[in-house]
């Protein structure tokens, strides 16, 4: 199995959906497209340049994260990530009817496999701020739970079959996506049980001047790291701005 191409699912309550869609097509310099779905629910943040690679919906619950996972067959997709721990989720299962398959991985992160069907492309520039930095967002981070740490990150492993490589604190490794795909993965191991859930990592040259800016558009600060910043979009769904620089 091979994952064609990533895209990073922005979940977010109806309350907060406009307020959030216009935030974050200001710090990934996209546009909406024009919405799809029974309920108009669903959009993509489309780049001047390059392929996209975020969507968003709008939801009755909390915001989240997920990701759907382009491949050439849904069913065989399905059927290995079953093989190594992951379950159907409720009744999106058919396949066959609706064209893409909803899973949970074995500590419950959301997943989709959805059939490739769009051309790829260059990936796309990085935003500049208003103070000249410059941000991607590049990689989604898993946060996984003490407990299901090693199982989980065997999981995701083996299921994309990208190269798994420790990170510079004990407590994160990364899974490098081949060439060509836009968003790397990063295993977070908490400091505490809990389902595995993902927000996304945007790569900053300057991080305080990143955060200014953001916070202008309705973002707020959470939580100082070592080399990261923990945010706040405007529905309170929490993103970090990290010191790796985009490429």
């Amino acid at each position: 199995m091979t994952i064609r191409w990533v895209w990073a699912f922005l979940d977010r309550p109806a309350a907060e959906f406009d307020d959030c869609a216009e935030f974050w097509t200001r710090v990934t310099a996209t546009t909406r497209s024009a919405p799809r779905g029974e309920h108009d629910e669903f959009l993509t943040l489309l780049p001047d340049s390059g392929a996209p690679t975020l969507k968003m919906q709008s939801t009755g619950g909390p915001g989240r994260i997920h990701l759907d996972l382009d491949v050439d067959n849904v069913v065989a997709a399905t059927e290995r990530a079953e093989q190594l721990g992951a379950t159907l989720d409720g009744d999106y299962i058919l396949t066959e009817r609706i064209g893409y398959a909803v899973l949970r991985s074995p500590a419950g992160m959301p997943f989709c496999f959805t059939p490739f069907r769009d051309a790829t492309g260059p990936l796309t520039p990085t935003v500049t701020g208003p103070s000249g930095d410059r941000s991607r967002l590049d990689q989604i981070c898993l946060d996984i739970g003490a407990s299901d740490y090693d199982t989980e990150s065997r999981f995701w492993t083996e299921l994309t079959g990208w190269a798994w490589k420790p990170a510079s604190l004990p407590e994160f490794s990364r899974l490098s996506a081949r060439p060509g795909l836009p968003l790397d993965l990063l295993l977070q191991r908490l400091g505490e049980d809990r389902p595995t859930s993902a927000h996304p990592d945007i790569a900053c040259t300057d991080i305080e001047a990143t955060a200014a800016w953001h916070e202008e558009l309705g973002a707020r600060r959470v939580e100082q790291g070592k080399h990261w910043l923990v945010m706040a979009d405007p529905s309170g769904s929490a993103y970090c701005l990290t010191s790796r620089r985009p490429a």
